[in-house]
């Protein structure tokens, strides 16, 4: 970061430095979001489709769990990942893919619980069809998520919107080290704390249109889908 210098103008003249930051903002986030999904989307489609003892209980928590502290989320994969803890022996603190995993934490019970909603709502439509072709439970969930795929997308964007969005997770678990782990969001914190309210302004716009055009992008491919299935 130079002093003085605003975002767009770091931008414009292709600071490497900050195109870094941008960079690796993404690769975390979507990093996340991806490791997230792999978990949560199953998961959150086999609780649609399954009635157990307790199922109620999981579903009151799983939604609760849409609102965790960040700080607590990345106080808790810090101690996993220390020396001590029971990953520690991974040798991943401070680093991107900490801050990844962290993130995955974070934001998987908000594409679960989405995922579940969305998974009930198809199953009404087709429940009698399935269950007339006999379909094994892993091919109804399969059948389900692929099927749902497009409306899926929203609670794929809004795990991404809050690994992207998020600071006090990543600070924890990666050290806002320059040109290592550094993010938009510690960035901002950073020049904030400095008195330097031009970039990090100028940062939180660059994030906040990095955001929105990747969420367009989203809307355009669910809207291309949904107009082909019509």
């Amino acid at each position: 970061m130079h002093d003085g210098a605003s975002a767009f103008d770091l931008l414009l003249s292709g600071d490497p430095a900050l195109y870094g930051i941008v960079r690796l903002s993404l690769a975390v986030s979507l990093a996340a979001t991806v490791l997230a999904a792999i978990i949560a989307l199953p998961f959150g489609a086999a609780l649609a489709l399954t009635r157990f003892p307790g199922r109620a209980a999981i579903i009151v928590i799983l939604n609760a769990s849409m609102g965790l502290p960040p700080v607590v989320v990345g106080l808790a994969v810090y101690l996993l990942l220390s020396r001590s803890g029971p990953l520690g022996f991974l040798g991943i603190l401070f680093t991107p893919q900490a801050m990844a995993l962290a993130q995955a934490v974070l934001v998987m019970p908000i594409i679960a619980a989405l995922t579940r909603q969305t998974i009930e709502d198809v199953w009404s439509e087709y429940r009698d069809e399935l269950t007339a072709m006999r379909v094994a439970p892993a091919r109804r969930i399969a059948t389900l998520i692929w099927d749902a795929r497009f409306s899926l997308l929203t609670a794929l964007l809004a795990g991404f919107g809050r690994a992207a969005a998020e600071v006090g997770t990543v600070i924890i678990v990666g050290g806002n080290i320059d040109g290592f782990t550094r993010v938009m969001t510690t960035a901002i914190a950073l020049e904030t704390s400095k008195g330097d309210l031009p970039l990090a302004l100028g940062l939180g716009v660059v994030l906040i249109g990095l955001v929105i055009a990747i969420n367009a992008l989203a809307w355009g491919v669910r809207r291309f889908g949904e107009l082909r299935a019509g």
